[in-house]
């Protein structure tokens, strides 16, 4: 991979020594740190829940469970790219049950070059999905100072007898004078009248 800021935290899931060593490969450091290993779903719900990771690789079936499960809850409770493999003749089955949920599905065995490609597409994925949770978090930040600033514009409302054009305008007229926010307006309003 070309040279970028962003590394992906990896957990691989796999009680195979000799695929861990082969994918291990696959994950060089200047792309994908820290990479840790379970040995089984158990271990990889202990980690999973010590440290999110960006990308989860599954290399089913596991000794204490197939897998799949885990990829579902993943995909359903985190934004981390998913990846199962799976013997080739249960590929379509297990397909069909985890496409719905985002889980990326590859019959085993495969080629080094299409596990690779395929955990550039779950970067890509979740440089996607971060650029979501930015939007969303901003989104939010708009709706909470525009609750505020209603709250503040009822004490204003109630306890001054403005009309909420008066109490819009006197909110914005005090965050141009005092050159801040109209959120630290809001806020400053909330303190004064609770």
């Amino acid at each position: 991979m070309v040279f970028q800021e962003r590394t992906y935290s990896v957990l691989v899931v796999s009680a195979s020594d000799k695929f861990n060593s082969s994918i291990m490969a696959l994950l060089p450091v200047t792309d994908y740190w820290p990479v840790n290993i379970a040995k089984s779903i158990s271990e990889a719900k202990r980690k999973l829940l010590d440290t999110p990771v960006d990308i989860l690789l599954i290399n089913a079936p596991l000794t204490d469970d197939f897998g799949m499960r885990l990829a579902i809850d993943v995909c359903n409770t985190s934004d981390a790219g998913v990846l199962l493999l799976v013997k080739n003749d249960l590929y379509n089955d297990i397909y069909a049950k985890v496409v719905e949920y985002g889980v990326m599905t590859l019959p085993k065995p495969t080629s080094s070059q299409m596990v690779a490609q395929c955990l550039r597409s779950l970067c890509a994925t979740r440089e996607r999905l971060r650029k979501v949770e930015e939007r969303q978090a901003t989104v939010e930040e708009k709706i909470e100072e525009i609750r505020l600033i209603n709250r503040a514009k009822w004490h204003l409302i109630e306890c001054l007898s403005m009309t909420e054009t008066e109490a819009h305008r006197y909110i914005e007229k005090q965050a141009m004078d005092l050159r801040i926010s109209k959120r630290e307006v809001a806020e400053n309003i909330i303190k004064t009248y609770q």
